[in-house]
């Protein structure tokens, strides 16, 4: 099938369920066609992810180590000092980061003391030329305000999963609550980093109803990082089967076709996966992995097995933008 270059919003459900069960290396073949042409096709972006305040979080995210609900080895932890993150910032940076994403687990931001040193660390982290990332819960109209004139470039609010299968996942905060977030960081003029989890008990359907959500999006969200469950003690999808490779490789691909100028992102999930699987994302249309040994309070691939997969695969890391 050919596709034609103008941006599409108007997917519907039994389109995009086609596509992904579409034969798997025509599924392929069409992702791969549009990622070479709206991207440089040998390059990867790098980036990190620290936790600036963990634990304790007041909602009930089924797949989620630091909720309070639940009894995890996630301790409650208060918020890092501003000199520790730029530290974790300049390390990043100096292995090969471009970009830098913290993250606070709240349910929502509070103005005061903790949200006045975000905004701390957004400027160090831009005083860096690293692009500045957070997800912080929900925000308003004039906390994303306060974000863009700190400098923040992205902002992370992942839908999760599908309208209809949410929720059995989360029953502390709405489905609109998440898109008014979304709306709060576009309007301010940040950039929007939105995806979802797989394998968290949801149908096909499930999965191809929550890339319509994103696809739906006017503009599309810039970075669309897709995570597979990391199931975790204690939590209540502890139990559930692993991801299997191909799944994610499936939804990478109906992301990039879907999303065609959106960094999608190979985001949580990555240690249960074959290095095949993760050659295959990166081939489908994944042009940025998570970079370091940890994803907030969850496991990730050593930066020298990461390195080695690129290699391998024949790319190379994003360079940082010029200094402007």
């Amino acid at each position: 099938m050919d596709d034609v270059k103008q941006l599409r919003h108007d997917w519907q459900l039994d389109e995009i369920v086609a596509i992904h069960n579409s034969p798997l290396f025509q599924l392929l073949d069409r992702a791969r066609a549009i990622h070479l042409r709206e991207h440089v096709s040998n390059e990867v972006q790098l980036c990190t992810l620290l936790s600036v305040k963990t634990g304790g979080c007041p909602e009930d995210c089924a797949y989620c180590p630091q909720s309070a609900h639940y009894e995890t080895e996630v301790g409650r932890e208060g918020m890092l000092d501003v000199e520790e993150v730029l530290g974790a910032a300049r390390r990043a940076k100096e292995h090969g980061s471009t970009r830098f994403c913290m993250g606070a687990a709240w349910r929502e931001v509070t103005d005061g003391s903790e949200f006045d040193d975000v905004l701390a660390m957004v400027r160090g982290v831009k005083a860096l030329g690293l692009e500045a990332c957070c997800t912080l819960g929900m925000v308003n109209e004039s906390q994303a305000a306060k974000l863009k004139e700190a400098g923040l470039d992205a902002y992370n609010h992942n839908l999760d999963t599908s309208p209809g299968h949410y929720k059995s996942i989360i029953t502390t905060r709405k489905y609109d609550d998440r898109l008014r977030t979304l709306k709060n960081v576009r309007e301010a003029g940040i950039t929007v980093c939105s995806g979802g989890i797989i394998g968290m008990g949801e149908a096909i359907e499930d999965r191809c109803a929550m890339l319509k959500e994103l696809a739906q999006l006017e503009p599309h969200p810039e970075s669309v990082p897709i995570n597979a469950l990391v199931r975790v003690d204690g939590t209540p999808l502890e139990a559930l089967p692993p991801v299997e490779g191909t799944e994610l490789v499936r939804m990478i691909a109906t992301a990039r076709i879907l999303m065609p100028a959106s960094k999608v992102r190979l985001s949580a999930g990555r240690t249960e996966l074959s290095r095949e699987a993760q050659l295959l994302c990166l081939y489908a249309g994944a042009n940025s992995i998570f970079y370091g040994d940890r994803l907030l309070t969850t496991p990730n691939p050593g930066g020298d097995e990461d390195m080695s997969l690129i290699r391998e695969a024949g790319l190379v890391p994003q360079a940082p933008a010029p200094a402007v």
